[in-house]
């Protein structure tokens, strides 16, 4: 049954990746969470809100939690530990939290002048064991805490403030972890402070916010103090844009790391690691979209923020929100972890505040904010995301097949999506059968969901094949499996495609899915294509002979865009055939770089002007560009063909070059080719619309410069004589049994055939008449077996032609029609359960009846009987059916 490729399973949650994306059921605040931190399996959560209450579906009733709510870290329940934070006047907040080291003491950080009635300054000391505030340690804190940090012996406080203990401290101050003594650290800032955070050794302290200054030096985000005295141990002038801040620090044993947000163009909202050793940078993540959190955990880094466009680093370009991302300490490629959550309240943000908690037989992520949705769900304030176990399945596959040669069926589909897992293992069936024939690992993130593919070679030209494909995580979570694929191997070549890919495509969208969204690549280069906004599907007839389709664009919305970020060499060929009546133009082709929304880049495209000439053009720092002679819009398929390459650039139509341009140079960035419609402003002739309106098919994109022969070739081959193939399902079924001489099968689901006890089944096929200028070539019968266990049948099937009268609703043993002796197609091998089987038929036989009624028997001599789906069965498959096949005579 073809090529089967082992694999190595995949391991669950793919490494580093240490947390589920699977949302745990947890108690929801009515507000936002600005503050996290985490001792002995209880996870303490601050900010602004009054009441908690059970997730949804949960047991329990809203309590009251004044700004403060302390809850299980394994259960996500709230614990006994009640603490109330408010102030006389004013809104009272919690903005930070952090635990001593030795687990016993909680410090809270905000805008509060009290815990349960203690008075206190915006900075208070909560002994853990008792859940009560320490009255002892009450410093004088001026205005909002929104950062702390803590060792042994000493606190340090950012925010707001001006002083602390009644003396003079900008922003930045230590006290006594005991007492709240002030300390002489001084690191005073220019604006506020928002993060801080101590290094492994004790010996510095980082600090991260607004500012400009730091002890009157120039300093901008992000500075490095001596942990004593608070004198700069190392500043960062213009290492971070002006109008970006630091929202949020951690550390780990070898590096520190920034969390950034940004506000107006060209800022900075991604995410830096730096080496503890040298205080360089490591690495910068230039992704766009405020980071408001990041947490070291295990040689990955975790974050939170909104990253909208990452294409910078390579990743996903400007589009929807990411909330939750991981990527490796060492470098900023995204690891396969993305839970999410919506924006929420407030400022829109999303995730503000992330902690880590291990229990002894788990470990738990913990995520709070102003979301209130996590992964498509209702979930406000907090969330969490254990180690184990693994729940979520994959998306199912999407699939499609087809064939252009007699020896082989080409099995394509996108990865699918495994929110926890990158590396999935596919596994393809075909013909209804319980055994794959291939199987495959394949890796995939939310943005590079590539296509996948299979090229059985076991198959017999004029037979009809099905394929369907899961997909399975490394914890064992499988897909259901994929809508059936089904194909038709033709008896003789496709010229055309064959010929487009013998010339090289890497490429090839040939339009003839049923269904959204996916596009399967013909080429080898395996660059699918997604459907955007739902262009019609199946559109005949298509641009060349063959049983291809066309794709229609409604000019307004509807595009085609490669699924693979990519480069274009400096020697490519564009080919399309598009059909149209329209008089506001629209792009045909193009490379930007951009999916689903206007390019920033864009060029190596071929667009329609509103007076319906073509235009190919580059940009340069100008546009360069090539125009058509003549109009297009007549109604008519035509070809296209665009090459750029040492010579120049070279546009031709249908065979013909129309036009060349001596350049040899083109805008270089990565992006993706986009079919039916993308950014048009600036160039030459701008048509009234930037989308296409009309047919478009067979688009091929070649990293080579077709020559003016082969261009010729192609056009002249898009009309050549061509097979073509109809599937007729059968109109009437049924069978009969000696057994029951006047039992009526009509409407059973099931069909049986056997010669002892015999068991005969009739089938009734609408014969098409055949295509103009065409014979019928090859006729297949096929058919599929049922579950049953005893379905399948060791014994040889002959498929008789009826010549007696029959009706499905009528015919019984006792009045079962004559049948011929001739013999026009044997079935043999039909030994496994729920597998498509098939039946070559004498062609000749079946031609006097093309246009009419042909009814078929199926009879055997031996003892073992077959069962069959009946065309009443939804598990049938569409069988039984006849595969016809019309060529040249």
């Amino acid at each position: 049954m073809g090529l089967v490729a082992l694999s190595q399973p995949a391991t669950a949650l793919t490494p580093p990746v240490a947390f589920t994306a699977d949302d745990l059921p947890t108690w929801q605040t009515n507000g936002i969470v600005w503050a996290l931190a985490e001792a002995h399996g209880t996870v303490f959560a601050g900010g602004t809100f009054s009441q908690v209450r059970p997730p949804a579906g949960g047991s329990g009733t809203a309590q009251d939690a004044v700004n403060f709510v302390a809850l299980d870290a394994a259960t996500g329940d709230p614990t006994s530990c009640k603490l109330s934070f408010t102030v006389g006047s004013g809104t009272a907040t919690v903005r930070a939290l952090a635990v001593s080291p030795d687990k016993k003491t909680l410090y809270a950080g905000g805008y509060f002048g009290a815990v349960n009635g203690t008075q206190v300054s915006s900075l208070a000391a909560i002994d853990i064991a008792t859940c009560t505030p320490k009255a002892n340690f009450h410093p004088s804190v001026s205005a909002t805490v929104r950062a702390l940090a803590v060792t042994d012996d000493t606190v340090y406080l950012g925010g707001d403030f001006s002083s602390v203990g009644g003396s003079a401290h900008a922003r930045y101050a230590a006290v006594d972890a005991a007492g709240g003594a002030v300390k002489p650290f001084r690191a005073d800032v220019d604006e506020p402070g928002r993060a801080v955070a101590i290094t492994p050794d004790g010996k510095n302290v980082i600090l991260g916010g607004d500012f400009f200054t730091v002890n009157g030096a120039n300093s901008h985000a992000l500075a490095v103090v001596d942990a004593a005295t608070g004198d700069n141990v190392r500043t960062y002038p213009g290492f971070i844009e002006t109008n970006s801040v630091v929202k949020g620090l951690d550390t780990d044993a070898t590096g520190f790391y920034t969390g950034n947000e940004g506000t107006g163009g060209g800022v900075f909202d991604g995410r830096i690691a730096l080496d503890l050793s040298t205080l360089n940078q490591r690495w910068r993540d230039t992704c766009l979209g405020a980071t408001q959190a990041v947490k070291s955990y295990q040689d990955v880094l975790y974050s939170a923020s909104h990253a909208h466009d990452c294409s910078s680093v390579g990743e996903f370009p400007d589009g929807r929100r990411h909330h939750l991302l991981a990527e490796p300490t060492t470098g900023t490629n995204k690891l396969g972890w993305f839970p999410d959550t919506n924006d929420g309240l407030g400022e829109g943000i999303g995730p503000r505040a992330m902690a880590i908690s291990e229990t002894s037989d788990n470990k738990y992520m913990w995520v709070g904010g102003e979301f209130t949705t996590v992964n498509g769900s209702a979930a406000q304030g907090l969330t969490r995301f254990a180690a184990s176990p693994d729940t979520g399945a994959p998306t199912v596959p999407s699939v499609s097949a087809e064939s252009v040669k007699p020896t082989e069926a080409h099995v394509r589909w996108r990865a699918s999506l495994d929110t926890d897992d990158t590396k999935l293992t596919y596994k393809v069936y075909r013909n209804g059968g319980s055994t794959p024939v291939y199987t495959v690992d394949g890796d995939s993130v939310e943005w590079s969901r590539p296509q996948l593919s299979f090229t059985d070679k076991n198959v017999t030209a004029g037979s009809t094949y099905s394929y369907r494909v899961t997909a399975t995580d490394g914890a064992g979570n499988t897909s259901a499996l994929s809508a059936t694929a089904t194909v038709t191997v033709p008896t003789s070549t496709q010229k055309y495609a064959a010929k487009v890919l013998d010339d090289g495509a890497n490429l090839y969208w040939r339009y003839d899915e049923s269904a959204t969204p996916f596009v399967g690549d013909t080429s080898p280069g395996d660059q699918s294509g997604i459907h955007l906004n739902g262009p019609s599907l199946r559109q005949t007839p298509a641009a060349v002979t063959g049983p291809s389709t066309a794709i229609g664009f409604n000019g307004s919305d509807q595009i085609v865009y490669s699924n693979k970020r990519t480069t274009v060499p400096g020697q490519y060929s564009i080919e399309t055939w598009f059909k149209t009546t329209t008089v506001r133009g629209g792009k045909l082709v193009g490379f930007g770089d951009n999916t689903t929304r206007s390019s920033g880049s864009y060029d190596k495209h071929v667009y329609m002007r509103n007076d319906g000439r073509l235009v190919f053009g580059v940009w340069t720092n100008a546009a360069r560009t090539i125009t058509s002679p003549n109009s297009y819009n007549d109604n008519s398929w035509h070809h296209v063909v665009a090459t750029q390459g040492t010579s120049g650039m070279a546009l031709y139509v249908d065979g013909t070059q129309v036009g060349t341009l001596a350049e040899t140079s083109n805008q270089s960035y990565g992006g993706y080719w986009r079919v039916g419609g993308d950014n048009l402003n600036g160039w030459p002739n701008q048509p009234s619309s930037n989308y296409f309106a009309g047919q478009i098919d067979e688009t091929a994109i070649y990293p080579s410069v077709l020559s003016a022969a082969q261009v010729q070739n192609h056009y002249t081959l898009g009309s050549a004589p061509a097979d073509s193939v109809q599937t007729v399902r059968a109109s009437a079924d049924t069978y009969v049994n000696a057994g029951a001489t006047g039992t009526n099968y009509g409407t059973s689901t099931s069909l049986a055939v056997r010669g002892s006890a015999a068991y005969e089944t009739y089938l009734r096929f609408d014969l098409p008449s055949a295509p103009a200028g065409t014979v019928l070539k090859s006729a297949r019968l096929a058919v599929k077996t049922t579950t049953l266990s005893s379905a399948g049948s060791t014994d040889d099937i002959s498929v008789r032609p009826v010549t007696g009268s029959w009706t499905e609703a009528g015919t019984t043993y006792a009045s079962k029609p004559a049948v011929s002796q001739t013999v026009v197609g044997t079935l043999s091998g039909a030994t496994d359960l729920s597998t498509v089987y098939s039946a070559t038929l004498d062609s000749a036989a079946l031609t006097p009846a093309l246009g009419g009624a042909y009814d078929l028997a199926l009879t055997s001599t031996g003892t073992d009987a077959l069962w069959l789906w009946s065309r009443e069965a939804p598990a049938a498959e569409n069988t039984p059916q006849l595969v016809l096949t019309f060529g040249a005579p």
